[in-house]
C-alpha cells in the first residue's frame, strides 16, 4: 500500500513505485519532515535522519527539551513566532492581535482513492490507480483553530498532493494571514533552481541558476498565473540534464496570485514553499467556517528531467484532466483572427471555411468581433449576442452552414471583461471592478467584471450557454487579455477586500464548472492574451491552452521546449501563421510553421482565401499528415535533446516515442545557417534497443540501440537558391519493422 503508519512512533511513510516521503509527530506535536526521495524501505523510526545538534542562540521547545530547537528541525507545515525564523506555511490573527500558533497532532484519516476538492479544480482518482488519501489533523488549544493536512498519494505517476484546510471551531473571529498548500524542507540545498519566466509573446523560457543563501522566489501578482512566470518549478541538482540525474518537481493547481519560494538558511537547508501568495490576501475565518488551499504537486526522480515531464504528463492525463477529453483527438483548426481581425462579414467568413473544408480543416473557429457592434476593442465586451450588422441571420445561421459541411465551430468569448461602451455596463455599472475613490486604468481599452457576484456568473452562464445550445457549439477559445487593477469589491466590507483576488478566482472557476457540467461535449481552450494564464487550474476544465500569441516559428520552439517540463504537448495550442509574422515580422517557410506546430494542438490562423495554389497543395499534405500520427503528436512520450537554452542553442530537436515504442517522430530545427557546418549526428531516444527501425525512407535497416546510442548520420543542407536555410527544420519518421 501507498502510506505506511507506524501507530507506536507515529511515522508516515508515503511511497510510491520509485519514491518515498517520510515524515514524523515530534514532541512539540507538530510533523516534521524526515526524508523525500528516491525508495526506501518502510522502517518504525529513522532516527538518524531526525539526529540534530544543539545550536547556540536559538530558542528551544522547553528547559526540558534543551535540544529540541525550531530553527533546526525539517518541519512539515511550519508556524512563525515559536523559534523557527524561516518564512512560514500559515499565519492566524486572533482577535486579541496574537499571531501564534500553538497547532498539536489530533489524529489521521487514512482513505483509499482520491476524491475531488469542493469549488476548487482538483486531483482525483476515478480509474482505482491504487491511489491513497492521508489525512492528518492538527488543534490549537488556544484558539481552536482545526488544520487538516491533505496527502494525496499516485504511486504509479510518482506524485504526491499536498493541501491544507483550515477549520474555524472556536468561538471567536481569527484572520487567515498566509495558507500556503505545500511545504518541504530538504536537509541541503546543493540544487539548482530551474524556472520558466518571460513575458508576453515570450512565456515560459527557462532559467537555471543554482540556489544561494537567503529567499528566492517566483511570484505573480496579476490575479493570474501571468506571462511573466510560471506556477511550475523544478529543483535538480548541478549535474542532472534530461536525461539523468535527481530533480523535483513543483506545481499549483491554481490560476491566480501564487508563490513558489526556496529559502536556504545558514545551515544550508531548504524550505520549499509553494501556494496563494500571501501578499494581496487574507481571509476571515468566522465561527465554524473553513479555507481550503488549493492542491500543489510535487514529484521527484533520479532518472533525469524528461522522466520526470513524462511522468507528470501522464498523470495529469488520468487524474487531473476532464475524462471526458483524456484521450479524446484534437481537432485540426482554422481561426479567422490573423485573416481578418475586426474586418468579416458572414459571406467573407464562408470563403475561409469552404476553402479550410477542402483542406481537409475540421473545424472553423470564429475569433473577436463577432458580438454587440464590435468593429474595433473599445466597445460591447460583455454583450454576448451576434452583431447583426455581420450575422444578419444571427450566429447560429452562420453555425448551421458550418455543420453542414461536416466541420465544427467554435467560438471566442472573453467572458470575464467588461466594455465601457456596453449594454452591460449600462445597465450594470456597479459589476465592473474599480475603486469608486481611484482613477479607473483601463487595458486595452476594457475593465474587469467582478467575478465574486454571484449575479455576474448567472448572467454570463445563460448568456453563454444560449449560444451555446442555439449554434450547437463544439469548442469555446475562452480568453483574458489584461490584468485586474483596482482591486475592489462594492459587495465586500472593508475587511474582506483582501479577500477579493481568491474570491474573483473561484467565480471564474465557478462559471467553467457550470458550463463544463452542463455542456460537456463542448471543448474548452484557455487562452490570457495568449500564454498568461498556462495552469493546471484552468486545464482542469479546458484541458488545452493558447501558449502563446506569439505565432513566429522560430519563438515558438523555445516556448514550446520551454512549457514542455511542466506540460504535455496535447496541453498546447500550436498554429501557423501567416508571413511576415505579426510579432516579430520573420519570414519562415511554410514547412518550418508546420514542423513547429504539429506538436501540440495543430491549426491555423491565417487567411487562406489569399494563398497560393502551390501553397494549399502543401497545407492540405500538412493536414493529412498530422491527421495520420495525430495520436502520436498529441500522446506521444515526449523528449527533449537539442535545447535552445544550452550555450549552443542553434540547434533545437526534440521527438515523440509510442507508448508500444513501434512509432516515433523526431524534430530537428535550425535556426541560422552556416557555411561549411560541423558534421551533424542525431541521437533519438526512447527507442526499444532491440527492435529494429526504419528511417524516413532509408533503405537501411537500425536496430534501436545503433540510433540512439551510435546516432543517425544527417547530411548538410544544400542551397538551392529557392528559399533561405535559416530556420530549417527535418522531420524523422521512425518506424519499427516487422
Amino acid at each position: 500500500m501507498p502510506v505506511h503508519v507506524n501507530e507506536e512512533t507515529l511515522v508516515f511513510h508515503l511511497q510510491t513505485d520509485h519514491t518515498s516521503y517520510i515524515f514524523k509527530i515530534m514532541k512539540n506535536g507538530e510533523a516534521g519532515q524526515v526524508y523525500f526521495g528516491k525508495k526506501i524501505h518502510a522502517r518504525a523510526t529513522y532516527s538518524n535522519l531526525m539526529s540534530r545538534e544543539w545550536r547556540d542562540a536559538s530558542p528551544s521547545l522547553s528547559e526540558e527539551n534543551q535540544n529540541f530547537q525550531p530553527s533546526t528541525i525539517k518541519a512539515e507545515y511550519s508556524s512563525f513566532g515559536k523559534g523557527d525564523f524561516r518564512y512560514p506555511a500559515f499565519q492566524v490573527t486572533q482577535e486579541n492581535g496574537s499571531r501564534i500558533s500553538e497547532l498539536k497532532y489530533e489524529n489521521y484519516l487514512l482513505l483509499d482513492g482520491k476524491r475531488r476538492l469542493t469549488n476548487l479544480p482538483s486531483t482525483f482518482d476515478e480509474t482505482k490507480d491504487d491511489a491513497q488519501t492521508l489525512i492528518l489533523s492538527f488543534k490549537d488549544q488556544i484558539t481552536g483553530l482545526t488544520l487538516n493536512l491533505n496527502y494525496g498519494i499516485f504511486p504509479h505517476q510518482d506524485i504526491i498532493v499536498k493541501s491544507a484546510k483550515f477549520i474555524n471551531s472556536s468561538s471567536e473571529n481569527l484572520v487567515l494571514n498566509r495558507a500556503l498548500s505545500s511545504q518541504l524542507d530538504l536537509p541541503d540545498s546543493n540544487y539548482d533552481l530551474i524556472q520558466f519566466s518571460g513575458a508576453w509573446a515570450r512565456e515560459r523560457h527557462l532559467y537555471r541558476n543554482q540556489l544561494r543563501p537567503g529567499i528566492q522566489n517566483i511570484s505573480s501578482l496579476y490575479t493570474s498565473s501571468s506571462h511573466q512566470q510560471n506556477p511550475f518549478m523544478m529543483l535538480a541538482r548541478p549535474q542532472t540534464t534530461d536525461e539523468q540525474g535527481e530533480v523535483l518537481g513543483f506545481n499549483l493547481i491554481y490560476s491566480g496570485n501564487f508563490l513558489d519560494s526556496v529559502e536556504v538558511d545558514q545551515y544550508n537547508t531548504s524550505r520549499v514553499l509553494i501556494g496563494i501568495n500571501p501578499d494581496e490576501f487574507c481571509w476571515n475565518l468566522a465561527p465554524g467556517s473553513f479555507f481550503q488551499t488549493p492542491e500543489a504537486i510535487i514529484s521527484y526522480t533520479s532518472d533525469g528531467m524528461n522522466q520526470l515531464s513524462q511522468q507528470m504528463a501522464v498523470f495529469y492525463s488520468k487524474h487531473l484532466v476532464n475524462p471526458r477529453f483524456t484521450n479524446e483527438d484534437r481537432p485540426v483548426l482554422i481561426n479567422n483572427w490573423e485573416a481578418t481581425y475586426f474586418d468579416f462579414s458572414e459571406s467573407k467568413l464562408m470563403k475561409i471555411v469552404n476553402q479550410a473544408h477542402q483542406l481537409g480543416i475540421e473545424m472553423f473557429v470564429l475569433d473577436d468581433g463577432w458580438f454587440g457592434h464590435r468593429d474595433d476593442d473599445t466597445t460591447s465586451l460583455g454583450d454576448w449576442f451576434a452583431d447583426k450588422k455581420k450575422f444578419p441571420n444571427g450566429i447560429e445561421h452562420f453555425s448551421q452552414q458550418v455543420h453542414d459541411l461536416g466541420m465544427k465551430f467554435g467560438l471566442w468569448f472573453e467572458p470575464e471583461m467588461i466594455s465601457i461602451d456596453s449594454e452591460l455596463y449600462r445597465n450594470h455599472p456597479e459589476w465592473m471592478i474599480h475603486d469608486p475613490k481611484s482613477t479607473p486604468t483601463p487595458g486595452r481599452h476594457q475593465f474587469v467584471l467582478d467575478m465574486s457576484r454571484p449575479e455576474v456568473i448567472d448572467y454570463l452562464f445563460n448568456l453563454m450557454g444560449h449560444i451555446i445550445e442555439s449554434a450547437k457549439l463544439d469548442y469555446i477559445k475562452w480568453d483574458m487579455n489584461r490584468a485586474i487593477t483596482e482591486m475592489f469589491s462594492s459587495q465586500l466590507t472593508k475587511n474582506q477586500q483582501l479577500e477579493m483576488p481568491h474570491r474573483y478566482i473561484l467565480g471564474v472557476y465557478k462559471l467553467y464548472d457550470r458550463l463544463t457540467t452542463a455542456y460537456p461535449s463542448v471543448l474548452f481552450e484557455s487562452c490570457a492574451s495568449g500564454g498568461g494564464r498556462f495552469d493546471l487550474g484552468l486545464m482542469y476544465y479546458a484541458p488545452q491552452a493558447w501558449t502563446s500569441d506569439d505565432t513566429d516559428a522560430a519563438e515558438r520552439m523555445l516556448i514550446q521546449f520551454g512549457t514542455s517540463y511542466g506540460y504535455p504537448q496535447s496541453m498546447m495550442g500550436a498554429h501557423v501563421s501567416a508571413v511576415p509574422n505579426d510579432q516579430t515580422g520573420r519570414i519562415t517557410s511554410l514547412k518550418t510553421r508546420g514542423d513547429v506546430a504539429f506538436f501540440g494542438d495543430f491549426g491555423y490562423e491565417l487567411d487562406i482565401t489569399q494563398m497560393t495554389p502551390r501553397a494549399l497543395s502543401q497545407i492540405k499534405k500538412q493536414v493529412t499528415f498530422y491527421k495520420q500520427y495525430r495520436r502520436l503528436f498529441q500522446f506521444g512520450k515526449f523528449y527533449r535533446i537539442d535545447s535552445p537554452f544550452s550555450k549552443n542553442g542553434n540547434y533545437i530537436s526534440w521527438q515523440v516515442v509510442s507508448d508500444d515504442q513501434k512509432e516515433s517522430i523526431a524534430a530537428l530545427y535550425q535556426l541560422l545557417n552556416h557555411p561549411n557546418s560541423p558534421y551533424t549526428r542525431f541521437y533519438f531516444k526512447g527507442l526499444d534497443p532491440n527492435r529494429q527501425y526504419r528511417v524516413n525512407d532509408d533503405t537501411e535497416i537500425y536496430y534501436g540501440d545503433e540510433l540512439m546510442n551510435a546516432g543517425y548520420f544527417v547530411p548538410s543542407i544544400v542551397i538551392d537558391g529557392q528559399e533561405s536555410k535559416d530556420f530549417y527544420s527535418r522531420l524523422f519518421i521512425i518506424k519499427a519493422v516487422k
